[in-house]
Protein backbone atom coordinates (compact mmCIF):
# COMPACT_ATOMS: atom_id res chain seq x y z
CA UNK A 1 0.00 0.00 0.00
CA UNK A 2 1.29 3.36 -1.15
CA UNK A 3 2.23 5.74 1.70
CA UNK A 4 2.30 9.03 -0.03
CA UNK A 5 0.48 11.78 -0.02
CA UNK A 6 -2.57 14.16 -1.98
CA UNK A 7 -1.36 17.96 -1.84
CA UNK A 8 -5.24 19.77 -2.99
CA UNK A 9 -4.05 23.14 -3.22
CA UNK A 10 -6.92 25.94 -3.39
CA UNK A 11 -6.17 29.79 -4.10
CA UNK A 12 -9.26 31.62 -2.91
CA UNK A 13 -10.29 33.66 0.11
CA UNK A 14 -12.41 31.58 2.06
CA UNK A 15 -12.83 30.24 5.62
CA UNK A 16 -10.44 27.27 6.25
CA UNK A 17 -12.86 26.22 9.76
CA UNK A 18 -16.41 26.41 7.60
CA UNK A 19 -14.58 24.63 4.38
CA UNK A 20 -13.52 21.21 6.89
CA UNK A 21 -16.47 22.01 9.20
CA UNK A 22 -18.59 21.42 5.56
CA UNK A 23 -16.40 18.51 4.24
CA UNK A 24 -16.54 16.38 7.87
CA UNK A 25 -14.30 14.24 6.58
CA UNK A 26 -12.06 12.63 8.99
CA UNK A 27 -9.04 11.58 6.74
CA UNK A 28 -8.18 15.24 6.13
CA UNK A 29 -4.41 15.59 7.59
CA UNK A 30 -3.75 18.89 7.81
CA UNK A 31 -4.22 22.17 6.56
CA UNK A 32 -2.40 25.40 5.98
CA UNK A 33 -2.10 28.39 4.12
CA UNK A 34 1.45 28.83 2.24
CA UNK A 35 2.95 32.18 1.67
CA UNK A 36 1.18 33.04 -1.50
CA UNK A 37 -2.79 32.98 0.07
CA UNK A 38 -3.07 29.53 -1.08
CA UNK A 39 -4.48 26.76 1.16
CA UNK A 40 -3.18 22.81 1.11
CA UNK A 41 -5.49 20.27 2.14
CA UNK A 42 -3.22 16.50 2.81
CA UNK A 43 -5.10 13.38 2.77
CA UNK A 44 -3.10 10.14 2.70
CA UNK A 45 -3.29 8.60 -1.12
CA UNK A 46 -5.27 5.45 0.01
CA UNK A 47 -7.84 7.65 1.17
CA UNK A 48 -8.16 9.96 -1.63
CA UNK A 49 -10.92 9.53 -5.09
CA UNK A 50 -12.91 10.85 -6.81
CA UNK A 51 -16.21 11.07 -4.19
CA UNK A 52 -13.81 12.93 -1.55
CA UNK A 53 -12.98 15.65 -4.63
CA UNK A 54 -16.23 15.97 -5.66
CA UNK A 55 -17.20 16.63 -2.15
CA UNK A 56 -14.74 19.35 -1.60
CA UNK A 57 -15.59 20.68 -4.73
CA UNK A 58 -19.21 20.78 -3.70
CA UNK A 59 -18.58 22.36 -0.11
CA UNK A 60 -16.07 25.08 -2.09
CA UNK A 61 -18.90 25.94 -4.23
CA UNK A 62 -21.08 27.14 -1.48
CA UNK A 63 -18.37 29.08 0.00
CA UNK A 64 -16.79 31.36 -3.17
CA UNK A 65 -17.80 32.05 -6.32
CA UNK A 66 -15.09 31.08 -8.63
CA UNK A 67 -14.19 28.33 -11.60
CA UNK A 68 -13.42 25.62 -9.68
CA UNK A 69 -11.24 24.11 -11.88
CA UNK A 70 -9.17 27.53 -11.92
CA UNK A 71 -8.93 27.27 -8.12
CA UNK A 72 -8.37 23.55 -7.14
CA UNK A 73 -5.27 21.65 -8.15
CA UNK A 74 -4.10 17.82 -7.05
CA UNK A 75 -0.90 17.25 -6.31
CA UNK A 76 0.61 13.54 -5.69
CA UNK A 77 3.97 14.01 -3.48
CA UNK A 78 6.21 11.50 -2.11
CA UNK A 79 5.93 10.65 1.54
CA UNK A 80 7.80 12.10 4.27
CA UNK A 81 8.09 13.92 7.89
CA UNK A 82 5.41 16.80 7.05
CA UNK A 83 6.55 18.78 10.93
CA UNK A 84 9.68 18.31 9.80
CA UNK A 85 9.26 19.91 6.48
CA UNK A 86 7.18 22.52 7.56
CA UNK A 87 9.81 22.86 10.33
CA UNK A 88 12.33 23.76 7.80
CA UNK A 89 10.25 26.81 6.37
CA UNK A 90 9.36 28.62 9.66
CA UNK A 91 11.29 31.29 11.05
CA UNK A 92 11.05 33.93 13.65
CA UNK A 93 7.86 36.25 13.40
CA UNK A 94 7.48 39.63 14.39
CA UNK A 95 4.29 41.28 15.26
CA UNK A 96 4.51 44.87 16.98
CA UNK A 97 6.31 43.54 20.05
CA UNK A 98 5.83 39.65 19.56
CA UNK A 99 8.59 37.57 18.69
CA UNK A 100 7.35 34.19 17.93
CA UNK A 101 9.68 31.86 17.32
CA UNK A 102 10.48 28.21 16.85
CA UNK A 103 12.92 26.67 19.32
CA UNK A 104 15.86 25.87 16.83
CA UNK A 105 15.78 29.51 15.55
CA UNK A 106 17.42 32.79 17.52
CA UNK A 107 15.92 35.55 17.43
CA UNK A 108 17.45 39.08 18.40
CA UNK A 109 15.07 40.84 21.28
CA UNK A 110 14.70 44.30 21.91
CA UNK A 111 14.20 45.64 25.26
CA UNK A 112 10.47 45.61 24.88
CA UNK A 113 10.43 42.79 23.30
CA UNK A 114 8.47 39.52 24.05
CA UNK A 115 9.20 36.53 23.25
CA UNK A 116 6.79 33.23 22.68
CA UNK A 117 9.17 30.11 21.33
CA UNK A 118 6.20 28.22 19.31
CA UNK A 119 7.59 24.80 17.65
CA UNK A 120 5.04 24.07 14.91
CA UNK A 121 2.83 21.14 14.50
CA UNK A 122 0.71 20.34 11.27
CA UNK A 123 -2.46 22.13 11.34
CA UNK A 124 -1.44 24.57 14.07
CA UNK A 125 -1.51 27.58 13.94
CA UNK A 126 1.89 30.19 14.73
CA UNK A 127 0.48 33.70 14.36
CA UNK A 128 1.25 33.90 10.41
CA UNK A 129 -2.16 34.25 9.75
CA UNK A 130 -4.17 37.26 9.32
CA UNK A 131 -7.04 36.04 11.51
CA UNK A 132 -4.00 35.56 14.39
CA UNK A 133 -2.21 38.29 13.91
CA UNK A 134 -5.16 41.02 13.97
CA UNK A 135 -5.72 39.57 17.51
CA UNK A 136 -1.75 39.43 18.49
CA UNK A 137 -2.01 43.63 17.75
CA UNK A 138 -5.39 44.06 19.49
CA UNK A 139 -4.04 42.59 22.21
CA UNK A 140 -0.81 44.54 22.70
CA UNK A 141 -3.12 47.66 22.04
CA UNK A 142 -5.50 47.06 24.84
CA UNK A 143 -3.74 44.58 27.70
CA UNK A 144 -3.34 46.71 30.60
CA UNK A 145 -2.09 44.41 33.19
CA UNK A 146 -4.30 42.17 35.63
CA UNK A 147 -6.58 41.05 33.21
CA UNK A 148 -8.06 37.56 33.03
CA UNK A 149 -8.27 35.64 29.67
CA UNK A 150 -10.85 33.09 28.38
CA UNK A 151 -9.54 31.91 24.75
CA UNK A 152 -11.99 29.82 23.09
CA UNK A 153 -10.72 27.33 20.67
CA UNK A 154 -7.25 28.15 21.91
CA UNK A 155 -5.40 26.02 19.34
CA UNK A 156 -1.63 26.43 20.23
CA UNK A 157 -2.57 28.64 23.08
CA UNK A 158 -0.90 31.59 21.41
CA UNK A 159 -2.81 34.18 21.92
CA UNK A 160 -3.53 32.95 25.85
CA UNK A 161 0.16 33.03 25.85
CA UNK A 162 0.64 36.45 24.23
CA UNK A 163 -1.68 37.73 26.92
CA UNK A 164 -0.02 36.65 30.00
CA UNK A 165 2.83 37.75 28.94
CA UNK A 166 1.83 41.00 28.08
CA UNK A 167 0.60 41.70 31.41
CA UNK A 168 -2.88 39.70 32.22
CA UNK A 169 -2.54 37.91 35.53
CA UNK A 170 -4.36 34.09 34.20
CA UNK A 171 -5.62 32.64 31.17
CA UNK A 172 -8.12 29.33 30.63
CA UNK A 173 -7.76 27.94 27.16
CA UNK A 174 -10.74 26.05 26.27
CA UNK A 175 -10.19 23.35 22.98
CA UNK A 176 -12.57 20.18 22.04
CA UNK A 177 -9.44 19.12 19.78
CA UNK A 178 -7.89 16.17 22.14
CA UNK A 179 -4.08 16.38 19.85
CA UNK A 180 -4.53 20.28 20.08
CA UNK A 181 -5.06 19.86 24.09
CA UNK A 182 -1.82 17.94 23.89
CA UNK A 183 0.51 20.26 21.84
CA UNK A 184 -1.14 23.64 23.88
CA UNK A 185 0.37 21.99 27.55
CA UNK A 186 3.65 20.87 25.91
CA UNK A 187 3.88 24.51 24.04
CA UNK A 188 2.91 26.22 28.03
CA UNK A 189 5.98 23.97 29.40
CA UNK A 190 8.12 25.11 26.47
CA UNK A 191 7.19 28.77 27.66
CA UNK A 192 7.28 28.26 31.85
CA UNK A 193 3.49 29.45 32.04
CA UNK A 194 2.03 26.15 33.28
CA UNK A 195 1.40 27.88 36.60
CA UNK A 196 -0.92 31.10 34.99
CA UNK A 197 -2.58 29.19 32.02
CA UNK A 198 -4.61 26.21 31.97
CA UNK A 199 -5.78 24.23 28.99
CA UNK A 200 -9.15 22.73 29.65
CA UNK A 201 -10.30 19.85 27.25
CA UNK A 202 -13.87 20.42 25.88
CA UNK A 203 -16.54 23.47 24.75
CA UNK A 204 -17.36 26.60 26.64
CA UNK A 205 -20.54 25.09 27.56
CA UNK A 206 -19.16 22.53 29.71
CA UNK A 207 -16.81 25.31 31.63
CA UNK A 208 -17.94 25.69 35.14
CA UNK A 209 -19.61 29.09 35.71
CA UNK A 210 -17.19 29.50 38.70
CA UNK A 211 -14.45 28.83 36.49
CA UNK A 212 -15.80 31.60 34.40
CA UNK A 213 -16.48 34.41 37.47
CA UNK A 214 -13.68 36.42 36.70
CA UNK A 215 -12.94 36.46 32.87
CA UNK A 216 -13.50 39.76 31.74
CA UNK A 217 -11.73 39.25 28.27
CA UNK A 218 -13.01 36.68 25.95
CA UNK A 219 -10.88 35.79 22.46
CA UNK A 220 -12.23 33.53 20.06
CA UNK A 221 -10.35 32.92 16.92
CA UNK A 222 -12.62 30.55 15.03
CA UNK A 223 -14.59 30.48 12.33
CA UNK A 224 -18.19 32.35 11.37
CA UNK A 225 -20.41 29.11 11.78
CA UNK A 226 -18.82 28.38 15.07
CA UNK A 227 -18.88 31.73 16.15
CA UNK A 228 -22.21 31.93 15.01
CA UNK A 229 -23.62 28.93 17.41
CA UNK A 230 -21.45 30.17 20.65
CA UNK A 231 -22.96 33.46 19.74
CA UNK A 232 -25.32 33.50 23.23
CA UNK A 233 -22.65 31.56 25.77
CA UNK A 234 -20.43 34.68 24.60
CA UNK A 235 -22.96 36.84 25.29
CA UNK A 236 -23.76 35.10 28.64
CA UNK A 237 -19.77 35.94 29.47
CA UNK A 238 -20.57 39.56 28.34
CA UNK A 239 -23.32 40.03 30.39
CA UNK A 240 -20.87 39.94 33.21
CA UNK A 241 -18.83 42.62 31.86
CA UNK A 242 -16.15 41.04 29.81
CA UNK A 243 -14.96 41.85 26.33
CA UNK A 244 -15.79 39.89 23.63
CA UNK A 245 -12.83 39.72 20.79
CA UNK A 246 -14.01 37.74 17.66
CA UNK A 247 -11.91 37.17 14.88
CA UNK A 248 -11.63 33.94 11.82
CA UNK A 249 -14.39 35.92 9.77
CA UNK A 250 -14.36 37.22 6.27
CA UNK A 251 -15.34 40.51 5.28
CA UNK A 252 -17.83 39.58 3.35
CA UNK A 253 -19.47 37.26 6.82
CA UNK A 254 -19.23 40.34 8.60
CA UNK A 255 -23.07 41.50 9.01
CA UNK A 256 -24.24 38.13 9.74
CA UNK A 257 -21.92 38.28 13.35
CA UNK A 258 -22.18 41.79 14.08
CA UNK A 259 -26.50 41.24 13.72
CA UNK A 260 -26.37 37.97 15.52
CA UNK A 261 -25.02 39.75 18.64
CA UNK A 262 -26.86 42.84 18.54
CA UNK A 263 -29.86 40.47 18.44
CA UNK A 264 -28.01 39.48 21.79
CA UNK A 265 -27.55 42.76 23.15
CA UNK A 266 -24.02 43.41 22.36
CA UNK A 267 -22.59 46.50 20.35
CA UNK A 268 -19.48 46.26 18.32
CA UNK A 269 -17.09 49.18 20.00
CA UNK A 270 -14.26 48.04 17.36
CA UNK A 271 -13.03 46.74 14.18
CA UNK A 272 -9.91 45.59 12.31
CA UNK A 273 -9.67 44.22 9.04
CA UNK A 274 -6.33 42.68 7.12
CA UNK A 275 -6.21 40.22 3.83
CA UNK A 276 -10.09 40.24 3.66
CA UNK A 277 -10.46 39.27 7.37
CA UNK A 278 -12.06 40.99 10.01
CA UNK A 279 -11.53 40.81 14.03
CA UNK A 280 -14.56 42.22 16.25
CA UNK A 281 -14.75 43.76 20.07
CA UNK A 282 -18.15 43.27 21.82
CA UNK A 283 -19.31 44.81 24.68
CA UNK A 284 -22.78 45.09 26.38
CA UNK A 285 -23.50 48.53 26.45
CA UNK A 286 -24.29 50.30 29.96
CA UNK A 287 -27.75 51.41 31.01
CA UNK A 288 -28.21 55.11 31.76
CA UNK A 289 -27.71 54.04 35.78
CA UNK A 290 -24.10 52.70 34.81
CA UNK A 291 -25.37 49.22 35.39
CA UNK A 292 -23.99 46.55 33.04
Amino acid sequence: MSNDWVDVRIQDHFDVGELLSRLDDSTVQGAWEDDGGAVHLYWAEQHWNEERLSALRAALADLVEASQGQLLSVTRVLTQDWNEAWARSVKPLRIGRLVIRPSWEPATLGPQDIEIILDPKQAFGTGHHATTRMLLTWLQDNIRGGEEILDVGTGSAILAMAAVKLGAVSAIGIEIDPVAVDCAREYLSHNNMTDRIAIVSGSLADMPQERMAGVNVVLANLDRQTILNLAEDLASVASKGATIMVSGILVEQEHEVVERFSFLGLGRVDRREEEGWVALQFLRPESCDGEV
